[in-house]
């Protein structure tokens, strides 16, 4: 029975993984190739060969769907849970330490929203391009579209440039959806003119005023509806500042976003020295518990590096102090000791509930420090106070 249920379920554990493969990997292949035939292949092609291939033709509209909708949830799943991002890249702006091997955020927490509103337009403006029809869309309101797509297919590229010094080669997945989504924007636009002027040739359309024909008449050839789809571009990029401005992120909220920031391609900012706690487990203790438990009081000095210190962790030191100052032999073989379990144990505190049951553990000892201070030294709570600082000891 224990084999057959094991035999179950590695079979569903491997068809997960398969469905998985399938659709993050095979799919967005299957599209690109798809995209790419549409794009360069089908314009190249006979009015025969049309003809023959007029089942993918009425399929283009939902291979662009697909690119669209599907590459934007990818894309937003990696950029909200690429593993380098999490385990590098806490809730800190630039202003705030972190610790050794950690990045701050990408884009500064105040300004974000600048980034994600352009980047939602620029979806809503592919969307209307790739699953309308081309016809029923009048050219201001479907340049208007190209504009803020255009905009925010920009916007996204920073975005990836932003990532790229810290992420390298997982960039490619979401630069691989850009450069699908800029083909469906260039092909869709091509089609959406193509599709105007030939409506307009065989529709014979009356106008009430004579200012509207006069509009019409000047967007008549492929090169003025062209010119249009990038004048668009100015009004879309004022409606976005006036958006700005309007939630308070001010005109250049978007460029604060990248640049108000640390350890990433764009940014200006200098942040805090990292605050270090490898090769310590009280010290992962202090640095990693929930505040309320673990009770950090400052940042301190270890190595060179700045680390955040409790009272829990000054008190051991204090005591290590104390007993290498009276006892050097006996704080030699302590400290031998110290050193062959604490790093390893350090190692496994990767969270704060971890970290608060090792420091509720060592509770009990942080106690007895404290009772040996008081009993052998003259000045313990001065001694406890200038651990891990530059004042001298002595």
């Amino acid at each position: 029975m224990d084999t057959i249920s094991g035999l179950f379920g590695s079979i569903f554990s491997y068809s997960f993984l398969l469905i998985v493969f399938a659709l993050t990997v095979i799919m967005p292949l299957i599209l690109g190739v798809r995209n790419w035939y549409f794009t360069f292949r089908y314009p190249k092609m006979s009015e025969e060969e049309r003809a023959a291939h007029k089942y993918y033709m009425v399929s283009v509209r939902k291979n662009d769907l697909a690119i669209v909708i599907l590459g934007a949830v990818y894309s937003l799943i990696w950029i909200t849970n690429c593993p380098l991002l999490l385990e590098f890249s806490p809730a800190h702006d630039y202003y705030e330490p972190c610790y050794v091997g950690q990045y701050h955020l990408y884009l500064h927490s105040e300004y974000d929203v600048t980034v994600w509103i352009t980047l939602l337009l620029g979806f809503i403006g592919l969307i209307i391009i790739a699953a309308s029809n081309a016809e029923k869309v009048p050219p201001i309101p479907q340049a208007l579209s190209f504009a803020f797509a255009l905009l925010g297919e920009t916007v996204f590229l920073f975005l990836l440039i932003q990532l790229a010094k810290n992420n390298s080669i997982l960039i490619i997945p979401p630069m691989y959806y850009l450069i699908n989504a800029a083909f469906v924007t260039a092909r869709n636009t091509k089609r959406y003119i193509t599709e105007h002027l030939r409506y307009k040739q065989e529709h014979d359309t009356q106008y009430i005023h004579g200012s509207a024909q006069h509009v019409e008449k000047a967007l008549s050839t492929v090169a003025s509806l062209t010119e249009l789809h990038f004048f668009m571009l100015l009004p879309a990029a004022v409606i976005l500042i006036a958006i700005f401005i309007i939630i308070g992120q001010g005109p250049d909220g978007i460029i604060k976003a990248f640049t108000m920031t640390a350890d990433w391609t764009f940014s200006t900012q200098v942040p805090p020295p990292p605050i270090d706690y490898e090769g310590h487990y009280l010290c992962t203790v202090a640095a990693g518990g929930h505040k309320k438990v673990v009770k950090p009081v400052r940042y301190g000095k270890r190595r060179g590096d700045t680390i955040v210190v409790n009272r829990q962790l000054l008190a051991s030191n204090a005591f290590e102090d104390i007993i290498m100052e009276r006892t050097p032999k006996f704080h030699k073989a302590i400290r031998g000791f110290y050193d062959k379990h604490g790093y390893p144990i350090s190692r496994h505190i990767t969270t704060q509930t971890r970290a608060d049951i090792v420091y509720i553990i060592m509770k009990p000892l942080e106690w007895l420090f404290i009772l040996f201070l008081y009993t052998f030294d003259t000045h313990p709570e001065n001694r406890i106070a200038v651990q891990y600082s530059d004042y001298p000891k002595k």
